[in-house]
């Protein structure tokens, strides 16, 4: 799929560097050329997956390492404003990390674990550095097929007056990924800065960490069973092969070669044929009022306003 791309002199943010996708996408970019600023909340974690990725560099490729704990908005306020000083501009910014499934929990700041790291996170980091995403620059969201599982809850974010599941709340972080995607690329194309946010796929990464083996498969069994007959069942694919999907749709934003007009919204899925197929996304993830609604609730969540 990379043959012939060349992305030297492109530059790259990439969240979650330390295992999984992010170390895979990492890979790839700086292999052909890009240079990638891989952010990780373990920064000795991501060393040691940044030794193959400077391996495996060529053309002028390579990785410069940032913390970053999503989980944190000191953290978060921190990196972004690093980032800020160096005043080096981006091709695309690609927010890979993020947890799934977690125990009922909170953030430093007291959100809600999921919700608080795979959402408003990125909210902050993203809006922070707005400013050095120039004319024709990307941001990628990694969403997921279980935005299926949940709406957000702008009345009730945190969970402290509804039930609790670890996939209702996964849910509702992965449907905020894709809101957040159609609100920033609402404000942001007239300067030629588009969004859109990817399903990569089933993949066995760390991600499925706080679940037993187990309980994974139980969980895409269920997904598999519950799914129309017409929609292609879930695959489990190693991180390489589910990166595929991302990555293409990542060097098209990113200026590559075969690159094509942004897809609205979410895209869904590694069949290329499929990509659009509108049943594979909730219609309540591609609501532009309710973008803005969740865009507004995280401003006050976060106490921050974001032209």
């Amino acid at each position: 799929m990379l043959d012939g791309c060349d992305l030297r002199g492109k530059r790259v943010l990439v969240t979650g560097v330390s295992a999984g996708l992010g170390v895979e996408t990492a890979r790839t970019l700086a292999a052909h050329g890009a240079q990638v600023v891989g952010a990780a909340r373990d920064l000795d974690k991501a060393r040691g997956a940044a030794k193959a990725v400077r391996e495996q560099a060529r053309n002028g490729g390579g990785l410069e390492l940032v913390a970053l704990d999503l989980a944190s908005l000191a953290s978060v306020r921190a990196c972004a404003d690093r980032l800020v000083a160096a005043g080096k501009p981006f091709d695309a910014v690609i927010a890979n990390a993020g947890v799934m499934a977690t125990p009922k929990g909170k953030t430093a700041d007291g959100f809600e674990t999921q919700f608080g790291t795979n959402h408003l996170g990125h909210f902050v980091l993203v809006n922070r550095i707005a400013s050095l995403l120039h004319a024709g620059a990307r941001l990628v969201n990694l969403s997921s097929a279980g935005h299926r599982y949940s709406d957000v809850d702008l009345d009730d974010p945190n969970f402290e007056r509804t039930a609790y599941t670890e996939f209702g709340a996964y849910g509702r972080s992965k449907t905020a990924n894709v809101l957040f995607a159609v609100e920033f690329d609402r404000r942001h194309r007239t300067r030629g800065v588009r969004a859109t946010a990817v399903h990569p796929g089933g993949i066995r990464t760390e991600l499925s960490r706080h679940m037993t083996p187990e309980a994974l498969d139980k969980q895409i069994k269920a997904i598999n069973e519950n799914a129309p007959a017409r929609r292609a069942r879930l695959p489990v694919q190693d991180r390489s092969a589910g990166c595929r999907h991302h990555r293409v749709e990542r060097l098209r934003r990113a200026g590559g070669p075969g690159r094509r007009p942004l897809l609205r919204g979410l895209s869904c899925g590694r069949d290329r044929r499929r990509r659009r197929d509108p049943r594979r996304r909730a219609p309540y993830a591609l609501d532009p009022d309710r973008a803005k609604a969740l865009w507004s609730k995280s401003e006050e969540m976060v106490g921050e306003r974001f032209s």
